[in-house]
This record gives structure tokens, sequence and C-alpha cells, in this order.
């Protein structure tokens, strides 16, 4: 992880974390639910506080924290292994259309990694953004849920099943979240 995005412990933070090449992975149910599963685990067990996300067809937003004895920065490396390797065997195991385009864009940066074998699936880094005011927070949950209404998916941010908009509204949403004021 570069000096700039190098996260701290005890701060919020904001997260963006994109597949590699913008390959639009999150059109299917399948590999959204990796990832909410994932996210889910990661809340369980490993300490993962979320505050706001978004999935688009093919980045995550977040804003996150751990709990105290656990490490945000270990969370999300642990979360991006799992997930890379589960989406992958999913691509080679469903009814793929775009399997061999896919599986090679994910190839292809694992050849010139020395640390990655067979795929990358995840860009490096996170564009970890400490929150440090509220004004600032407000915003980054803001672009958030706004997120898909911009890509002209949903036409309130409410309406998009894979962000924690409806959760701001005072409904339930498929993660838990703690809701910020």
């Amino acid at each position: 992880m570069s000096v700039k995005n190098k996260i701290h412990e005890g701060y919020l933070y904001y997260l963006t974390l994109t597949v590699v090449d913008w390959v639009d992975v999150f059109t299917r149910p399948v590999y959204r639910h990796i990832i909410l599963d994932s996210l889910k685990f990661c809340q369980e067990k490993k300490g993962l506080e979320l505050y706001a996300w978004c999935l688009m067809s093919n980045h995550l937003h977040l804003i996150a924290s751990a709990k105290e004895g656990f490490h945000l920065s270990d969370i999300l490396r642990d979360f991006k292994k799992f997930t890379s390797r589960s989406i992958v065997e999913a691509i080679q195991q469903e009814h793929e259309s775009r399997r061999e385009w896919m599986l090679h864009r994910f190839r292809f940066p694992a050849n010139v990694h020395s640390k990655v074998t067979n795929h990358k699936f995840w860009q490096d880094g996170n564009e970890a953004k400490e929150i440090h005011s509220n004004e600032f927070l407000q915003q980054k949950i803001e672009y958030i849920h706004q997120n898909p209404v911009w890509a002209e998916l949903v036409q309130e941010p409410a309406h998009y099943l894979y962000s924690s908009a409806l959760d701001y509204t005072g409904s339930k949403g498929l993660l838990k979240i703690l809701p910020v004021e």
C-alpha cells in the first residue's frame, strides 16, 4: 500500500475498490452476492464497521472503519484476496458469456506483478481518504448514494438495491450499517 493510501487506526475512511481495467463484473447477481456475503463476513468476524456503501458495476465504495482490536488495512487485504479468488472461480464455473474475455483481462496484469499468481481482480490500493470532518463525511455519503443515479440506473438513490441509501431513509438495506446523523 502506498503512503498516500496509508490507513491509520481509529479513523473512518472513504474507500474505493476498483476492478482491474474497470471490467463490469458486478452486472451479474452471482458476483454481487459474493461481495455482499464477504462484507457480511467481515462485519461479523473481522471487525468491519460500515457507515455507507455502494456496489457499482466495476467498483465498490465504502465508508468504513474497524472495531477496536481490528485493523482496517488487514480487513481490506483479506476481503480483496478472498473476493478475488471467489469471483474468478465463479466466472470459471458459471455460464458466463464473457468468461474468456474477463479471465484474459485478469490474467494479463497478473503476469506483470510478481506477487500475483494466475489472476489479478482488484486494482492496487483502496483510494483511502481519512474522514476528518462531518462536512466531508456527508459529502462522501451523498456521493456514494448518488452514484447509481448519475449512472442512470435509478431515479432515486433509495431505489438502488446494492447500496446503503435505503438505510438512510429509515428502511433496512442488504447490509447492516451504522448510520451517520
